[in-house]
């Protein structure tokens, strides 16, 4: 039987990324998305739906994102769905929840929205060849075992 897991998302980020680092130095970004929907109803009235979607990065990508995006900025991203479980702490009920892995992305403004807040703008143009943002380095991900910092 075939497998295929791949997702293409474009949305606007809902809070600022959060960088950490794995103790063997591995970077790791947790971003919020929001994709929003709009469409007309059988009625013609107009809706409006929103989904949150929870999206980790790994390695250079993550530094990257975690240098140059911040809260309400627009990014594509390409990556994987992953569901993951575990006991809550407090009340040791079984918890679940699907997010996605990033293996790459694209900036979708220039950076230069006047933000009061006096943010890096975004690079006019790809990183460098060197240490590119959209391409997955294998091995960037944690793997089982590694202590992650959330």
């Amino acid at each position: 039987m075939a497998n295929f897991n791949k997702v293409i998302l474009a949305g606007n980020l809902t809070r600022d990324p959060e960088l950490r680092y794995t103790p063997k130095g591995t970077a790791i970004a947790k971003i919020g998305l929001a994709i929003n929907r709009k469409w007309r109803s059988e009625s013609g009235e107009m809706k409006d739906e929103t989904t949150f979607v929870d999206v980790d990065a790994f390695g250079k990508t993550a530094e990257t994102i975690g240098q140059y995006l911040k809260k309400g900025r627009p990014i594509l991203i390409e990556g994987r769905l992953r569901y993951d479980t575990w006991d809550d702490k407090q009340t040791g009920q079984k918890r679940s929840k699907l997010g996605v892995v990033m293996d790459s992305f694209q900036f979708m403004d220039s950076g230069n929205r006047g933000d009061s807040e006096g943010g890096s703008p975004a690079p006019r143009s790809r990183p460098s060849p060197a240490a590119p943002a959209t391409e997955p380095v294998e091995g960037d991900a944690p793997h089982e075992g590694d202590d992650v910092p959330f």
